[in-house]
């Protein structure tokens, strides 16, 4: 099997044994499930797959001890405050003496795990550099900062909105979000109805609408993302449902009034509309006949053609150059 992505292929040719380790934060590549050892992910996806596969798979947010394992490879992320984090999560969930190696594209910033290791008393060495891509290595300890102080709030909308590293507009209120707020309550259904917000980041959409009454679902694959949401609807006084989930995959054959949703377009540095065309494509088996889609994405973006192919027709129904809101009302004919 051979490696997909540039960081695994910089593994791939390391002369040592991967056996046993476990990933962290890894990217969907089939030659880390081939390796085998465990996975520890924020991505509720890339879960599905390990689990799916009957590999060893934790969740980011769990608090159980790993135990005795061989050692770690952390895969630095774009967010450069969750690559902080996860290094105290990691120091704080495995015995100290551990292994750990960290490797990312040099574009995206790897090589900022030097300073940082050495903030946290950790001693590092360059074990490799190739496709881009550097590999560094060192042992944990016990330091003196906890990973939990990462999380934050902040106010917005007349809502405290709880935030954590890797979730998306973290600490701060997206402009595409504030203009979708801005037009829904000229399309909100009666306040005892159902809606779903898919991709829900902080949750601030969802608390947004159950503050108006909706009964609200709210979805997104990004465990920590689930996880302030759960936090900001518990801090505002607010009813909701929070659920990881890989588009709709956690919502079976349920159906809602209403879909309010702001996708991502990135996966890492990584220009990806996938999950936003199943978003699309799978929307009129979600939606109750008469329901309504709003979505809010960069004007640039390629949305127009993939709403009319799976709904004949849509409006915009506000436009700042910057962001546009869609809006697709589901006909009785439609609704599958």
């Amino acid at each position: 099997m051979k490696a997909q992505t540039s960081v695994c292929q910089l593994l791939d040719r390391q002369s040592m044994d991967y056996r046993g380790w476990w990933w962290v934060a890894p990217p969907q590549d089939e030659w880390l499930l081939a390796t085998g050892g465990g996975v520890l992910t924020g991505d509720q996806g890339v879960l599905d797959t390990w689990r799916a596969s009957g590999g060893s798979a934790s969740s980011a947010l769990s608090t159980e001890p790993l135990g005795e394992i061989p050692g770690v490879v952390l895969f630095w992320p774009k967010s450069h405050a969750l690559g902080e984090w996860w290094l105290l999560a990691l120091c704080e969930r495995l015995p100290v003496g551990t292994p750990l190696q960290v490797v990312g594209e040099n574009q995206g910033g790897v090589k900022r795990v030097l300073k940082v290791l050495a903030a946290l008393g950790l001693g590092c060495r360059k074990r490799d550099s190739a496709r881009r891509c550097s590999l560094f290595e060192t042992r944990l300890d016990r330091v003196s900062v906890a990973a939990d102080a990462a999380w934050q709030t902040f106010e917005a909308e007349h809502l405290t909105l709880a935030s954590h590293p890797g979730v998306f507009g973290h600490g701060k209120l997206d402009d595409g979000t504030r203009l979708l707020l801005s037009t829904l309550d000229a399309y909100l259904p009666d306040a005892t109805r159902s809606v779903l917000d898919l991709g829900c980041g902080d949750g601030v959409i969802g608390a947004w609408l159950a503050s108006r009454g909706a009964d609200v679902t709210l979805v997104d694959i990004n465990l920590f993302a689930v996880e302030a949401a759960r936090r900001t609807l518990a801090i505002n006084d607010l009813q909701g449902e929070a659920l990881p989930s890989d588009v709709y995959s956690a919502l079976e054959d349920r159906r809602f009034d209403m879909i309010v949703t702001n996708p991502p377009f990135h996966q890492e540095r990584r220009i990806d509309y996938g999950h936003t065309a199943r978003l699309i494509q799978e929307a009129p088996s979600h939606l109750a006949s008469g329901g309504q889609l709003l979505m809010v994405a960069n004007a640039f973006l390629p949305y127009p053609d993939l709403l009319e192919s799976t709904f004949g027709k849509f409006e915009i129904v506000a436009d700042d150059r910057r962001y546009r809101v869609y809006r697709v009302v589901l006909s009785e004919r439609d609704a599958m």
